[in-house]
């Protein structure tokens, strides 16, 4: 017999570093979901990828407190400041420039994104990640 639903919920964990502190750990407590069980799965699952990267993940879980989730790759905005090496991106997106990539840079973003996007071939996903750039005040370069 299938296992009842009893929801899902996402949450934005920094990869490697899920903890039972705030605000993981009262998020999944409230629902009935084994904290620590979570917090090895998910430290698990994200140890190849950089230490830090906030992953959304969203975690569907049953009645009989079980759960799956589904970690994303990290944002598009995380991989752009990344690449363009900024802080945090524009106040005036389009009346200023913060920072700047290459085409190159964008083509690797967009290979890496390309299971969480809606695209069907690369350049579809490129001109994605060039539209995250435009908003974020950063300029790609030929």
């Amino acid at each position: 017999m299938a296992k009842k639903l009893a929801g899902s919920m996402k949450l934005q964990v920094p990869a490697g570093q899920a903890n039972p502190s705030p605000p993981v750990g009262p998020a999944l407590g409230q629902r009935g979901i084994n904290i620590m069980e979570f917090c090895k799965a998910f430290n698990a699952k994200t140890q190849e990828l950089e230490p830090g990267a906030p992953c959304p993940t969203i975690i569907t879980y049953y009645q009989d407190k079980s759960f799956t989730m589904d970690i994303k790759t990290p944002p598009a905005s995380y991989f752009l400041k990344k690449a363009a090496k900024l802080k945090s991106a524009a106040n005036n997106p389009g009346r200023e420039t913060v920072g700047s990539v290459t085409v190159a840079q964008v083509k690797e973003i967009a290979e890496a994104k390309m299971k969480d996007l809606n695209a069907n071939d690369i350049d579809a996903a490129m001109q994605i990640i060039l539209g995250s750039a435009r908003s974020m005040g950063i300029e790609v370069k030929g």
